[in-house]
């Protein structure tokens, strides 16, 4: 027990039991959150990787832009079948610590199978490996994400979810520098791509240690019935409504769909951008780890924002962003348009954990399964840059930039509609004010509580 609130860890958990984790205070939740964080930065580096990856495959493999898009599409494409196949049925029957820990392990099966697809030079195997990778991340995302949402007060359930996706941008900026400078200095060869082996090979085994380290880690369960509880707890008290009335979770999975298949084409094809305006490679990997440092430092503002400035406002204007300079590097050449692209990243930051966290916004039981909808819908990253790479190829990168306009575009149709319909719903946990330490620390009732929950 700490501070008054249980710790209850399990083998498998018990969804219509309430273990008050979801009721932990904000110094309660501060080191479970930071426990789960380091995930983050685990793929954000590894998304940081396949953007470098994509770029030198072309070179040492002899690929075209629409071939390379293909490690893309398997890493995403794992984005969609495994959440609602795999990590949300896991997680719903045995509880986010074991969830946790099984994506770790698969995260490192699939870092370990690139050492094969190295011997044999096979972009096939790369593409298998990275298909295993991602889903052993979208296992992490199927849990980690909605348990940051709701470890802790409800008032500071985007700026928690921000800033662990600072911490992951900070990997996306991180692996690039190392996969140009270090991992993958010279691969104009095929020998060259022995460094790709052991690189994954390390992370392989750090994610293992990782896993290993997770077992003994004290992360509090949440349950269905906890999360039943905190989204019932305020003036707004009402019954959620069964799934399939969930216009607002609906739209946030379409949204994330378009906004994350858009981000994904720019951060895959930047490279490709900058060569078109006379950047050889090492310099184009330094101008793409600059536009990852804005991408990380727009999450970290925006968290900051979060204090002051309502969650839905913050999103509208990021995405409006997002929207107006991916336009402007499309239609503007040079060090100017390079500028322009580089700025969408500052304002793609945000969008992501806002979009997730507004469309889970008070869903009580259906927390787990929304979020599992959420994470697949990250799979538009095996989408839009295959559409991106088939326009570069036959126009220009530049001229392809219209594809993530329109993703954005769409995407921004979702907080314009949270904007216009569901204010209510979104502004009562950030108006709330939060107790003070001697009411907020007040203790729940050690015996375990089973509730009725209605489908």
């Amino acid at each position: 027990m700490a501070g008054g609130v249980p710790i209850v860890a399990r083998a498998a958990a018990n969804d219509r039991e309430l273990t008050g984790a979801a009721a932990l205070t904000l110094r309660q939740s501060l080191l479970p959150c930071a426990l789960v964080t380091t995930l983050f930065f685990l793929w954000g580096f590894a998304y940081g990787l396949l953007d470098v990856l994509n770029a030198h495959f072309q070179s040492a493999l002899g690929i075209t832009k629409s071939q390379s898009s293909a490690l893309q599409g398997a890493y995403f494409g794992a984005y969609f079948l495994f959440p609602l196949l795999f990590g949300g049925p896991l997680l719903r029957r045995f509880g986010y610590k074991v969830t946790f820990m099984t994506g770790l392990v698969i995260f490192g099966i699939g870092c370990f199978c690139f050492w094969p697809s190295g011997i044999y030079s096979s972009f096939g195997g790369f593409c298998g490996s990275m298909a295993i990778v991602g889903w052993g991340l979208s296992t992490l995302e199927v849990s980690a994400n909605p348990y940051l949402a709701t470890c802790g007060p409800p008032k500071y359930s985007e700026i928690r979810l921000s800033t662990a996706q600072a911490v992951q941008a900070t990997g996306t900026v991180v692996a690039p520098v190392l996969g140009s400078y270090v991992f993958f200095k010279n691969t104009e060869d095929l020998n060259s791509l022995k460094n790709v082996q052991w690189v994954y090979l390390g992370v392989g085994v750090f994610v293992f240690c990782l896993a290993f380290a997770f077992f003994f880690a004290p992360i509090p369960e949440i349950t269905d019935a906890d999360m039943e509880l905190q989204a019932t707890s305020d003036e707004l008290s009402q019954e959620v409504e069964p799934l399939r009335k969930q216009i607002t979770l609906f739209w946030g999975v379409a949204a994330q769909f378009c906004y994350v298949g858009a981000q994904c084409a720019v951060a895959g094809f930047f490279i490709n951008y900058t060569l078109e305006t006379g950047r050889d490679h090492a310099t184009s990997a330094n101008l793409l780890a600059v536009a990852q440092g804005l991408f990380a430092i727009g999450r970290f503002a925006g968290a900051a924002m979060m204090k002051f400035v309502k969650p839905r406002y913050v999103l509208l204007t990021f995405l409006i962003g997002t929207c107006v300079f991916s336009i402007l590097s499309m239609n503007i050449g040079g060090t100017a348009g390079l500028s322009f692209l580089n700025v969408v990243f500052f304002f793609e930051s945000c969008c992501f954990p806002l979009i997730f966290t507004l469309a889970i916004k008070k869903l009580g039981r259906h927390t787990k399964i929304g979020a599992s909808f959420l994470v697949s819908s990250i799979s538009g990253g095996a989408v839009w840059p295959q559409i991106l790479a088939q326009v570069a190829d036959r126009k220009s990168t530049h001229f392809a930039m219209l594809v993530p306009f329109i993703g954005f575009a769409l995407a921004t149709t979702f907080p314009v509609y949270v904007n216009l319909f569901q204010r209510d719903r979104m502004d009562i946990a950030f108006e709330t004010v939060t107790p003070a330490r001697d009411v907020e620390e007040r203790s729940i009732d050690d015996e375990k509580v089973h509730v009725s929950m209605k489908e």
